[in-house]
């Protein structure tokens, strides 16, 4: 199949999506795939149609964060059907190809982009309100693959954490959006400050306000601050989405305001699916 074939096959795989949002970062360690998980589950739990794409290959996080490393996906043909969570939420992951979590995949470039054309082309992903599409760190082939390959996407998150290196990186994630024409819809400061759950103290580990300050010197939007909270590593390694249920908290507030924030981006579509929502459930239906 030439490029040209391949791209108009992409488009009509794809063509149910209404809006599709990266989640970058400049570098590894700063919550990346936590706020691209929360942030997907979060949009279900509020009744909208959302898909995960996971293109990290050579260091999955979403299966675990989700408690479905077992899965394994189920081929129809030449056609993927994602892994399909209770809320309705569609996940697709290189994990489900591994027999073996510990083995190392080492793939050259263009292998990769292969992989990552078949996840688009050949998943069944069917209507979507959201397609939010986990990528790894950097700027490396994994971005600039799919990037690439999806047409017309809303734009991008870009996750940094406060420190003076995380926020150096994070430019370079600003300037590879430019390069490819993709809006840069937010700025994510994870770990932005540590609270006791004691006595209320705050403590700025690793500085504060890194992000926000290189929002306004990229000239970007600053999307929300998450502080550092046990409760969200607790629940990342028992595969339990912090956005579930959890008491009120600033950390839970900021998730809060992060999911509001991406819907704030397109106010028409939100009550256009939140309607379709409250009709489904009028009709004892359900995603």
């Amino acid at each position: 199949m030439d490029d040209y074939m391949e791209s108009e096959a992409i488009g009509e795989s794809l063509k149910g999506i209404k809006h599709t949002v990266f989640v970058l970062s400049g570098k590894g360690g700063v919550g990346k795939s936590t706020v691209a998980v929360n942030t997907a589950c979060g949009l279900a739990r509020k009744g909208f149609r959302v898909g995960l794409l996971d293109i990290d290959i050579h260091g999955p996080s979403v299966p675990k964060l989700l408690n479905i490393q077992n899965e394994r996906f189920e081929f129809a043909g030449n056609e993927i059907n994602p892994i399909r969570m209770e809320d309705g939420l569609k996940v697709v992951s290189v994990g489900f190809l591994l027999d073996d979590a510990d083995k190392a995949v080492i793939w050259r470039g263009p292998r990769k982009f292969g992989l990552i054309k078949q996840f688009l082309k050949d998943v069944r992903w069917g209507d979507l309100d959201y397609l939010i599409v986990d990528s790894p760190p950097g700027t490396g082939d994994e971005p600039l693959a799919v990037c690439q390959l999806i047409r017309d996407p809303d734009g991008a998150l870009i996750v940094t954490t406060p420190q003076e290196l995380a926020v150096i990186d994070v430019r370079k994630a600003v300037t590879f959006c430019r390069s490819l024409d993709i809006e840069v819809l937010g700025v994510v400061e994870n770990m932005s400050t540590f609270v006791c759950p004691s006595c209320g103290e705050r403590v700025d580990i690793f500085k504060s306000g890194g992000g926000r300050v290189m929002a306004e010197t990229m000239g970007v939007p600053f999307c929300v601050s998450i502080p550092m909270d046990p409760t969200v590593v607790v629940s990342g390694d028992d595969g339990t989405p912090y956005v579930d249920g959890r008491a009120s908290s600033e950390a839970s507030r900021a998730f809060d305001a992060l999911i509001d924030f991406v819907l704030s981006r397109e106010p028409k579509a939100r009550a256009a699916a939140s309607q379709d929502a409250d009709a489904s459930k009028g009709l004892g239906g359900g995603r």
